[in-house]
């Protein structure tokens, strides 16, 4: 009689609270695909950073080839005994000046740019840690295919083609690496009926497309939340993962989150590098404040971010702003 009112009275807490109140099995784990759309669409605007999509593959750590998870182990910086994931990504980024009907741009404004990538990410994942190891891959420049993406996202919505494209960034091969390290210093706590988390991270980038460290912290409120580090996003930014494991059939919560970066060099500001280029004179420090919100089912995680971005050059009119959508199945 004792056991069974033990479990009863288990199964009813693993009810009131979303599962998360109680250990259970760890659930089973997933490749993942995710797709990412960040736009300044969203809070009409069309200048600066205003478009970035990528796709992106995630593997579970059972389907991750031998070969990197051993690789991942003996990198420095990466956990040498975190469950191993490999990411395979497909990523295009465009950058515009403020006045995009111009054939010639001031050179004040940030130079229209392009960058076309491809990326494998390695990720290691304790039940407190993640480490993400990035190479990307890929072009700068007219090779981008950046102005034949805007033009026909500007034929779809019935707006003015952009008139300065001649004056874009010339063709450059991009090669960069990025590492970012996030914890949950505050694992899943419960407030007030539902669950809170917090993770701070460190990070940097090197190559020549950017040369920066970061710093910054991202938390998280709401029920179920699932097991991840929140949505996913395009570099620069707070860290996501491109995967979670659900923790009950239905999940949802809020965050926010800043990120602080020291940057060396960013070519979409400073200009080509092995040739004369359009260029401007950014900060040396800039940021990031996001807020958003995020639903899960059994399969599948949808998140919405508004992000905030500090003024990144000299004279340019305002600091950012732009939306970021992430959709990622289960698979």
């Amino acid at each position: 009689m004792r056991s069974i009112s033990t479990a009863l009275i288990c199964a009813g807490l693993s009810a009131l609270f979303g599962g998360q109140a109680l250990a259970a099995d760890p659930p089973a784990e997933h490749d993942s695909f995710s797709i990412l759309f960040e736009n300044d669409w969203f809070y009409d605007t069309d200048r600066d950073y205003t478009n970035g999509v990528e796709f992106a593959y995630t593997t579970a750590p059972d389907d991750t080839p031998e070969a990197l998870t051993d690789f991942a182990h003996d990198l420095p910086l990466m956990n040498d005994a975190g469950t191993v994931r490999a990411s395979y990504e497909l990523g295009q980024d465009i950058f515009t000046p403020a006045n995009t009907q111009l054939a010639n741009p001031p050179t004040t404004q940030r130079p229209y740019a392009g960058f076309l990538y491809l990326g494998l990410g390695l990720l290691t994942k304790s039940e407190d840690r993640l480490d993400q190891m990035e190479i990307q891959l890929g072009t700068i420049g007219p090779a981008s295919l950046a102005q034949n993406s805007q033009f026909f996202v500007h034929s779809i919505l019935g707006d003015r083609k952009p008139a300065g494209w001649h004056y874009q960034l010339r063709d450059e091969p991009a090669l960069e690496v990025t590492y970012e390290r996030a914890w949950k210093i505050i694992p899943p706590q419960s407030v007030l009926g539902l669950f809170f988390d917090a993770e701070p991270h460190l990070g940097g980038a090197i190559g020549n497309v950017y040369d920066y460290a970061n710093g910054g912290a991202m938390a998280r409120l709401g029920f179920n939340l699932p097991d991840d580090f929140g949505p996913l996003r395009m570099e620069p930014a707070l860290p996501g993962s491109g995967f979670f494991e659900p923790t009950g059939s239905f999940s949802a919560y809020v965050f926010a989150g800043i990120d602080a970066r020291a940057i060396a060099r960013n070519i979409f500001l400073d200009g080509n590098s092995f040739e004369a280029s359009r260029h401007v004179h950014k900060y040396p420090f800039d940021g990031d404040l996001q807020l958003g919100a995020a639903i899960a089912g059994d399969a599948w995680r949808l998140s919405f971010t508004h992000v905030f971005r500090t003024k990144e050059y000299r004279g340019q009119p305002s600091s950012d702003q732009f939306g970021a959508a992430n959709l990622t199945f289960l698979l």
